[in-house]
């Protein structure tokens, strides 16, 4: 597990934890869990829950842990790929369970054994009604639900037909275990939940060895508990289910454990949605490529597009925790992910829109070589050397010929820096057939390099970056922006629309760059800034030796952003 942070802001959860730890409830120990569901992979949201249980269990060392638990109650959505993907994310994110790997389907026997008890107390009842006759037999938040007809079977029958739905004497759908609570509670959770039902389904783990399975409301409770679990934290949308996990925990016999359930808000992100349903949608219908789509906020997606693990740790703890659902911008993530770049990203120059420059009072042949600094926030990074010659490629954006107002880069008469270099005029505009700007012939200042002001001339204003033309490389470069054109994109759908019609379009722009020449080596993995243009990371699945392919992470946040 990675080590604790220096520091962490208080907030409810860690308060009340701090409490039973004063009060040496458990003995002061603090077991947590991530619970995932292994029915996709996990998303930005997920990463929200494993810093705050896997954070808990490294602040209260040593009398802490925490578990990762697979909660694969439903064969029909779940796959081994899932939870190898989910293992991958909690140790990227930097975390590490240990020895403590569990699953539900680990405690299917005692969870059956739990049932029958249930069913001994009068308290569990199995029911021939189906899914859709028991909803709408529940009733509303101002009408009682009607109870099953089949609510007061006895405990024999009950435990007979309960061990035949084992056996597999019925068909999906045909019987189902209910608890018997009250059919007339407000809190419609407790309107006798469904915990068991029939699923003919192979399991990834067990195989065939079970057709019936236990619901999610009702493994999770008792898997805590059986656990050893002593918080059990939970989102906003799980508070009304809080009375079920009670009732169970208080009405089984033999549980090893006490735990309690306890919710904070969860994580909402503009620009996104937060569901791995929706996720999944997009994916199974190639609206993107794959779960690990720089685009998608899937942990996986956001691994490959570049993000570290300490700026989404970061992130994880800035927006700390609240009781009240909020909406967290975009922006703020992407600061993070900034902010601990710009501390390790190795500076390259890039040019993604090439405009070549022609240098015509330089030697023709002659190669030079400019001494550039690998990271200015690092002094250990050192230093590399690039080629400077009489053809340079520039950004198409640093030249304007009608040039707008507080514009300082190069303009026809104008003079700018190339950045480590010196400064150059533009004398000519060079144009094909159709009117496009293809060339601009310059002129340099030798005395002007190494930032030496030009004698005789006005103060420049601009500084450039460039690649000098005979030695760039060219490289597959692919420009991410938002996935969706709404920043609430399931809000704006309203109940009539899909969220999909907010996708877009420009999400992913492709172009072939030229890069300095000491790219060529980049390995898939690499983070680098392609300076004053933004964050690149080598992607990890199509980088090829010498042929690496980039992904633009995050836009740098300056005045070349802006147009100046």
């Amino acid at each position: 597990m990675s080590d604790a942070p220096a520091s962490v802001s208080k907030d409810f959860i860690r308060e009340l934890i701090a409490a039973d730890v004063a009060a040496q409830r458990n003995e002061g120990w603090v077991i947590t869990r991530f619970p995932p569901e292994p029915n996709g992979y996990l998303h930005i949201g997920h990463a929200k829950s494993i810093c705050l249980n896997f954070g808990l269990a490294l602040e209260n060392a040593p009398k802490s842990r925490c578990h990762l638990r697979f909660d694969d109650t439903n064969p029909v959505k779940e796959e081994v790929e899932y939870v190898h993907s989910i293992q991958e994310d909690v140790k990227w994110l930097g975390f590490d369970w240990g020895q403590n790997l569990f699953y539900a389907s680990d405690y299917f026997e005692k969870l059956y054994g739990f049932a029958v008890q249930l069913i001994e107390k009068g308290l569990a009842y199995v029911d021939d009604q189906t899914l859709e006759q028991v909803r709408a037999h529940r009733g509303s938040l101002t009408q009682p639900g009607t109870p099953s007809p089949y609510r007061d079977r006895s405990v024999a029958e009950n435990k007979d037909m309960f061990a035949r739905m084992r056996a597999g004497e019925f068909r999906e759908g045909e019987r189902i275990l209910r608890a018997k609570i009250d059919m007339a509670s407000p809190n419609m959770n407790l309107r006798d939940p469904v915990i068991y039902r029939i699923l003919h389904a192979h399991h990834h783990r067990t195989g065939d060895a079970w057709c019936i399975y236990p619901m999610y409301d009702y493994a999770h409770p008792l898997s805590d508990a059986l656990e050893g679990i002593t918080h059990s934290l939970c989102t906003l949308e799980f508070e009304h289910h809080r009375p079920l996990y009670e009732w169970l925990i208080d009405n089984v016999d033999g549980l090893p454990g006490k735990p309690y359930q306890r919710e904070f808000a969860r994580l909402n992100l503009t620009y996104t949605v937060m569901s791995k349903r929706k996720l999944l949608e997009m994916v199974k219908a190639g609206l993107v490529n794959g779960w690990d789509d720089p685009r998608m906020p899937t942990i996986s997606g956001i691994r490959r597009r570049g993000y570290t693990p300490a700026s989404v740790r970061v992130f994880c703890e800035t927006i700390g925790l609240t009781k009240y659902p909020s909406l967290t911008e975009l922006a703020l993530l992407e600061h993070c992910v900034r902010e601990d770049l710009n501390k390790h990203a190795q500076r390259v120059y890039g040019v993604l829109r090439p405009l070549k420059v022609v240098i015509t009072n330089y030697p023709e042949g002659q190669v030079e070589e400019v001494e550039l600094v690998n990271n200015p926030e690092d002094p250990e990074a050192g230093k590399r050397r690039v080629p400077l010659s009489r053809e340079l490629y520039i950004e198409r954006d640093d030249f304007m010929e009608h040039p707008v107002p507080d514009f300082h880069r190069l303009v026809p008469g104008g003079e700018v820096r190339l950045k480590y270099a010196f400064c150059i005029i533009c004398h000519e505009v060079v144009k094909d057939a159709a009117g496009e700007v293809v060339e601009l012939r310059c002129t340099y200042d030798d005395a002007t390099r190494r930032g030496v002001k030009p004698v005789g001339r006005p103060k420049v204003k601009g500084t450039i970056h460039w690649v000098s033309a005979a030695q760039a490389l060219d490289v597959q470069v692919r420009l991410y922006d938002k996935l969706f054109t709404e920043a609430q994109p399931d809000e704006a759908a309203g109940e009539e629309g899909s969220f999909t019609q907010f996708l877009n379009p420009a999400s992913l722009e492709v172009v072939t760059a030229k890069l300095e020449p000491s790219v060529a080596s980049a390995s898939g993995g690499a983070h680098y800034q392609f300076e004053r243009v933004g964050y690149f990371y080598t992607d990890p699945k199509d980088s090829r030796p010498g042929a690496p392919v980039f992904n633009r992470t995050v836009a740098l946040k300056d005045g070349f952003a802006k147009g100046k």
